[in-house]
């Protein structure tokens, strides 16, 4: 009996240490990026893998939505606000072991902000003047006008630091700072991720990480139940949570990101090009039933572009509210009393493919009929965001405090407001807080009342774990699957 007791109390000390021992991660995401240059498209996909683990910026976010140092260790900005200069953290090394410094910091934002750049953020740099380069570890970065979000959006995935003696393989094979390095890429399948111990910072617990992509739903609930993956980020059936929730195996984390979840209009394409139209679709629309629906209740209700959870949030979802009776009344004020018919272009995501369905279904109550048209991720990209060719999308748009795109003409939904781009001209210059709170209000009215597209909910975001993990986000921030504070509990 001792004999036994004995082997029993062995067994299970070897395997508390092996489990305390792991170090690597089997992690899933929904979509998988069309390549891997964060810095030249617009697909958040791309940073869901590679920010703050791949790739590093001069600054970056934190899981709260703070802006911290992150390559630049400090920095000064000058009593004009026309000139900050950064002074580069020592001792760093791309994964390829060449040194980073300043040349490849002014590589970088010359590259985002030169006239054929291909940076789907361009728009960020557009103050800066010129880059210059003071030794190798000092930066200053003047600008044309003061921007009070510059930090901020040096922040962003498309402004990471990358190195020209890469460049050119970037999209298959990206070398970063970060504390991982980039391993393999089986499309269609994962991306592995290796710890880099050449990394200048706090080294990770994990040691290797793996990103699967699982598009299907009922195949992100098998996968989770069998524990064939160790976590699920942005699990794509919230059907399905609370079954994890009563499963000691697993946690459920539930958390808030920026993205406004919006039904697209291309303001330019005939209806839409006509306000009492894309009112009547607005109109049309019920929120409640789409969460619920498509959601199972995940979701804010939102009135316009911007975070619910922001300070700045003006909550306009009244002027837009679920009235198919007005929605009639405007269709036949713009000369369409009997509807029309228009596509309805949907990327994978759940909230696109069930929330379309059920759109459909309240538009036709009113007479507008839609061609559904489901789309993978790399399509739509093409399709609908680079060539503008659809009526109707929806799509959340995940970066952060991204109302300014309202003011790029060229943007997919086409919206051509001068009044609108003056408005975000003065937003840039100012840097008052409380001057900049009201330009937000103002921008944020600005869109509703034009009915640019019809807003629908602030994206919710759940990760279903297994029980023993620590340190996943429970918000996003930006769209990033940040591993860095990650370790198995002993």
């Amino acid at each position: 009996m001792k004999r036994w007791i004995l082997a029993t109390t062995t067994a299970l000390a070897l395997a508390t240490t092996a489990q305390a021992q792991q170090t690597d991660l089997t992690i899933a995401l929904q979509l998988e990026p069309p390549h891997l240059d964060p810095t030249s498209t617009a697909a958040g996909a791309t940073d869901s893998v590679l920010y703050a683990n791949v790739f590093e910026g001069l600054t970056r976010f934190a899981s709260n939505g703070t802006v911290i140092p992150a390559l630049a260790e400090r920095w000064e900005i000058s009593d004009d606000g026309l000139t900050y200069t950064f002074h580069l953290h020592p001792g760093v090394t791309f994964h390829d072991g060449t040194t980073m410094d300043a040349e490849d910091v002014k590589f970088t934002l010359d590259r985002a902000r030169a006239e054929d750049s291909v940076n789907a953020q361009k728009a960020l740099f557009a103050d800066i003047a010129e880059v210059t380069v003071t030794d190798p570890q000092t930066v200053t970065v003047t600008l044309s006008q003061p921007d009070g979000a510059l930090l901020f959006n040096l922040a962003w995935g498309d402004a990471v630091i990358v190195a020209p003696e890469s460049i050119e393989t970037i999209k298959s094979n990206p070398v970063g700072t970060g504390p991982f390095r980039f391993a393999d890429w089986r499309q269609g399948d994962q991306i592995t991720l290796t710890r880099y111990d050449g990394y200048w910072g706090e080294k990770p617990a994990l040691s290797e990480a793996t990103f699967k992509f699982i598009s299907d739903p009922t195949a992100a609930f098998a996968a989770m139940m069998a524990q064939d993956i160790d976590a699920f980020a942005g699990f794509p059936a919230p059907e399905n949570l609370p079954l994890f929730a009563s499963d000691p195996r697993f946690q459920v984390l539930i958390g808030s990101t920026e993205g406004e979840t919006i039904l697209a209009m291309n303001n330019k394409l005939a209806p839409f090009d006509n306000p009492k139209v894309r009112e009547a679709v607005a109109h049309a629309i019920n929120r409640d039933d789409i969460i619920n629906g498509a959601m199972f209740g995940l979701g804010t209700p939102i009135g316009t572009h911007f975070a619910p959870h922001n300070p700045d949030y003006v909550d306009l979802t009244a002027q837009s509210a679920y009235d198919p009776d007005l929605s009639k009344k405007l269709l036949a004020e713009a000369g369409l009393p009997d509807g029309f018919t228009t596509t309805l272009k949907l990327p994978p995501p759940s909230y696109a493919r069930r929330g379309g369905e059920i759109i459909a279904a309240q538009l036709r109550q009113v007479g507008i009929e839609t061609e559904i048209t489901n789309l993978e991720w790399a399509q739509w990209l093409e399709e609908v965001f680079s060539n503008h060719d659809f009526g109707l999308t929806i799509v959340s748009h995940t970066e952060p405090m991204d109302i300014n795109i309202y003011a790029r003409p060229d943007y997919y939904f086409q919206y051509d407001s001068p009044e609108f781009q003056d408005l975000m001209k003065t937003l840039s210059a100012t840097t008052d807080p409380a001057a900049r709170s009201d330009l937000l209000k103002q921008a944020q009215t600005r869109i509703a009342d034009d009915y640019v597209n019809a807003y629908l909910f602030q994206l919710a975001y759940p990760t279903v774990a297994d029980a023993r993990l620590r340190g996943l986000w429970l918000n996003q921030p930006t769209q990033a699957t940040d591993l860095t504070g990650v370790s198995w509990a002993e």
